[in-house]
């Protein structure tokens, strides 16, 4: 595998994120534009989001799969205010 990449600017980073891929928490740590090629004759390039888990530890995704993570999800809001059964 070729050791080629470049960072990438996101709006997102250093924010809370949701993987929707896995459902996981976490800070965006970087994006990461990638070889992720396991041959030399063929380079396949694709934008890696780094995430850091409440475990410490990173675990990538495609940044397509990341998502800002809030705090109360729409649906609570609505039960506090009384306004659903």
């Amino acid at each position: 595998m070729n050791d080629q990449y470049e960072y990438v600017p996101h709006r997102l980073l250093r924010r809370r994120v949701r993987d929707i891929a896995s459902g996981v928490e976490g800070e965006l740590m970087a994006v990461i534009n990638e070889n992720v090629s396991d041959s030399a004759g063929y380079e396949h390039w694709m934008e890696l989001a780094y995430i850091r888990g409440a475990s410490g530890r990173e675990f990538t995704t495609a940044v397509a799969n990341v998502q800002p993570a809030y705090d109360q999800p729409q649906t609570d809001r609505r039960r506090r205010d009384g306004r659903s059964a």
